[in-house]
């Protein structure tokens, strides 16, 4: 599951706001605020509605890099689908 970081890092690369996002996920702007605030951890949310936003993200393009993936920085974080 992405961080909270990842989640607002995905949203800035899609030129998105928080409302745009939670509209698409079938969620309000205050979930959307509420999960980037979580920042380097995973948002205490549902699982149901963390899942839809992730995939709501992925399928605009976006990859999230885990815990256990490589990165150029080693750590989690964000890319465009290739």
């Amino acid at each position: 599951m992405p961080t909270g970081e990842q989640i607002h890092a995905a949203r800035a690369m899609l030129n998105w706001s928080m409302q745009e996002l939670a509209n698409r996920a079938g969620c309000s702007w205050r979930t959307i605020r509420r999960a980037e605030e979580a920042g380097a951890t995973v948002p205490r949310m549902h699982v149901s509605t963390l899942e839809r936003i992730t995939a709501v993200l992925e399928a605009a393009g976006i990859a999230f890099i885990g815990q256990d993936q490589r990165s150029e920085s080693g750590g989690r974080g964000i890319r465009w689908r290739q």
